[in-house]
């Protein structure tokens, strides 16, 4: 696995997400979406020796759950905002109150997790036996006139190398600029 960091300009992200009354991570989350969906390495998947291809791509989210446990739910991607909008507090609310996890095995993963508990310039985690894609922030950085996020980026080698990692990175930024 390799993990790249890189410090993202959210400022549009909070704007939009106040202005339109949206939760960040879920813009944060649908912003990856439309990065990832653009880069055909997302949808490829080392998994037991070999390397799968799939048709379709979602976000999973780690959600805390009524009991104060973690489970997971992947959120299809779509190019539609109100549509996933609505997916994602639909599952994050079922997940959440269910404590199961809501998974699509038969879609590529671009993991996510969001630790904004705290201002962080960094995560690793070295999954192991997950192979997929993943992303984890923090809490946001307010400045004078920008608001930043450290972003970290794990990703398989086989899956893809460095320049797609890099292309990715700068399609998200691209992503969060049109917000």
């Amino acid at each position: 696995m390799v993990t790249l960091t890189k410090t993202f300009d959210v400022t549009r992200l909070c704007k939009a997400s106040r202005r339109r009354g949206l939760k960040f991570n879920m813009l944060l989350c649908w912003c990856v979406c439309k990065a990832a969906s653009r880069i055909e390495e997302f949808y490829l998947s080392p998994q037991n020796g070999k390397l799968y291809k799939y048709d379709r791509l979602v976000i999973n989210m780690v959600v805390e759950n009524i009991k104060g446990g973690l489970d997971f739910c992947d959120i299809a991607v779509t190019d539609d905002l109100e549509r996933f909008n609505a997916d994602y507090i639909q599952l994050t609310k079922t997940t959440s109150q269910t404590c199961q996890d809501f998974l699509d095995d038969d879609a590529a993963k671009v993991g996510t997790s969001a630790v904004t508990g705290t201002e962080l310039d960094c995560i690793v985690n070295q999954y192991g036996v997950i192979n997929n894609p993943f992303l984890a922030w923090g809490k946001y950085r307010k400045g004078w006139l920008k608001t930043t996020l450290p972003i970290s980026f794990q990703f398989h080698h086989v899956q893809m190398d460095g320049g797609h990692a890099c292309r990715f990175l700068n399609n998200l930024q691209d992503e969060i600029n049109r917000l």
